[in-house]
């Protein structure tokens, strides 16, 4: 590969950034390097690694496990709504970020857009907030693994988190290539189980079950299609059902969006990020709303099981409905592909950290011992200070300690939601800065459809979400302090993370006519990506990553 031309900017926003633009001859066989950082990061993420991680990212514990409890609060209509009402605003939030991430492809995507497109202090404070969740939720994820083990084992968690945690260290030190396929092969298992799980239910449904009982739509007549949440009689008690269903959902699709995080390890991501924002809006509609519709059916909001605690296939809808119907295999084949998806979530959720974490190092905002990489192009100072967060985990072997994680959990639900407002006020920043410079949106890489209606959309909604997340706290004698502070700490947390920036580096917002959007642009246009291979044969019948 012979470089043919080689500039570096040398200023933005007053200070020295180390972008660096190397324009290759563009060949099938050779990626294009257009910042700096793609020197240590290694591109080993294809265009089928890509897409199936965004799949993977809709499909999880959420829809296998958790969509019962929206069932049982909201009931089958409350739940299908709440659940296609937030996966229609987590599009908005993803095509404002592929956009973006078309545009100025870098680890920590949102993280380090915030700095050339809001302000510094905004990407100070998203980035620590994203590192938090993250420590948070690895431990969590890890102990969810050793429970779904116990389905089968009586061994103690102590052994099983152990060998999950060293198999995620292992697979996050070596090559991101590594974790691609890992990521392809379980999100293959999310695919067959989700599938076969619809077919399953529409077999009970239309009695071909074992019992023959056709269920047709009986469980929306009784106990009916919404369910009167917190003993409150009436439109407003089956409303506020419906509406508890929001923060299940955003839950379950929290992290539909980190496909960019990896961006700087993408190969062609202008090409391959927007390819894969473009189709979470399908995969949404046909694996959790029609995930959601099914389960509905065959199973009554008012079954027991479905508020569980077990954290394993037991409380599972779908195998509830099985064993309604007398089918006895389901559980352990859920509980097995569960399994990998509790895993997965952990590799995700470690990658993701540790490349955020290095994108806030490469701005200033963390120390820079986070930059370095191993000879695998791995940030593995960054992957080891995820990795020494799963320690937590070990708490948990206390019976009392169990209840810290699943609040853990609701402060990374919050979390999520910051973090699609954020994606949203950045877009927006940025949108408006095009403007103001008087730049086409036909000059992007890529620009994304219904904007900038989408962001405000995505906005506004995830606001209001936000802001009443834990609206039942407030209802006369439902005060609880655990979930009070569970659902409202992250607010507080990224003000005080935002302003305290700002106080001490007297940083200023980036002014729209001042954004360097021109200048990655120009970088894009003079490293053009290679064009797409054209389709043939069968692999034209490929929806999920051709």
């Amino acid at each position: 590969m012979s470089t043919n031309s080689r500039e570096t900017k040398a200023s933005e926003f007053g200070t020295e950034k180390d972008v660096e633009v190397v324009a290759y001859n563009t060949t099938e066989d050779h990626d294009i390097i257009d910042f700096e950082e793609k020197k240590d990061l290694k591109r080993g993420l294809g265009q089928r690694h890509i897409q199936m991680i965004a799949l993977a990212g809709t499909i999880g514990t959420g829809l296998f496990l958790g969509s019962g409890k929206a069932i049982a609060r909201g009931g089958p209509v409350g739940a299908l709504l709440g659940y296609t009402f937030v996966g229609v605003l987590v599009s908005c939030v993803v095509f404002c970020q592929a956009e973006l991430a078309a545009l100025v492809p870098l680890s920590g995507a949102i993280v380090r857009h915030a700095e050339y497109f809001f302000d510094p202090a905004l990407s100070f404070a998203m980035g620590w907030n994203y590192v938090y969740s993250n420590c948070v939720s690895l431990p969590a994820e890890i102990t969810a693994g050793a429970v779904l083990i116990q389905f089968w084992s009586s061994i103690s968690n102590g052994l099983w988190i152990t060998i999950l945690g060293i198999l995620l260290i292992i697979s996050n030190l070596l090559f991101v290539r590594v974790y691609g396929e890992l990521e392809f092969g379980f999100a293959i298992l999310k695919i067959m189980l989700v599938v076969g799980l619809i077919i399953m239910g529409l077999v009970i449904d239309l009695g071909g079950g074992p019992d023959h009982h056709r269920y047709g739509f009986q469980y929306w007549r009784n106990p009916g299609p919404f369910v009167q949440y917190l003993n409150i009689e009436g439109s407003l008690g089956r409303f506020l059902g419906f509406w508890t269903t929001f923060s299940n959902a955003a839950y379950s699709y929290s992290g539909i969006e980190t496909v960019a995080n990896a961006a700087a390890e993408t190969q062609n991501p202008r090409r391959n990020i927007p390819l894969a924002a473009k189709r979470v809006f399908w995969r949404v509609l046909i694996f959790y709303v029609l995930g959601i519709l099914i389960v509905g059916l065959i199973v009554p909001s008012n079954d027991p099981n479905l508020l569980g605690g077990s954290g394993n296939a037991s409380q599972s809808p779908f195998v509830i409905a099985a064993k309604r119907a007398g089918i006895s295999v389901v559980p352990h084949i859920i509980n097995a592909i569960v399994l990998t998806s509790a895993w997965s979530a952990g590799n995700s959720i470690m990658l993701n950290g540790s490349r955020n974490l290095y994108g806030i190092a490469r701005e200033g905002h963390a120390p820079k011992i986070f930059l370095r990489v191993n000879r695998f192009g791995v940030p593995y100072v960054a992957v080891s200070f995820l990795a020494a967060f799963m320690a937590l985990a070990y708490m948990t072997l206390q019976d009392s300690a169990s209840t810290v994680f699943q609040w853990f959990q609701d402060l990374v639900s919050a979390a999520a939601i910051v973090h699609w407002i954020i994606i949203c006020l950045v877009y927006l920043r940025f949108y408006y800065g095009m403007k103001k410079q008087g730049i086409s949106r036909d000059e992007l890489p890529w620009k994304s459809p219904f904007q900038p209606y989408a962001a405000w959309l995505g906005f506004f909604a995830f606001c209001l979400i936000l802001l009443t997340g834990g609206y039942a706290v407030f209802i006369h004698d439902k005060w609880d302090t655990e979930t009070f502070f569970s659902a409202y700490f992250n607010i507080p947390l990224i003000f005080a993370l935002y302003f305290g920036h700002k106080f001490i580096t007297k940083s200023k917002l980036v002014p729209l006519d001042e954004m360097p959007i021109r200048r990655y642009i120009e970088i894009a246009n003079k490293n053009p990506e290679p064009p797409a291979k054209p389709v043939k044969g069968l692999k034209r019948l490929n929806l999920l990553w051709s």
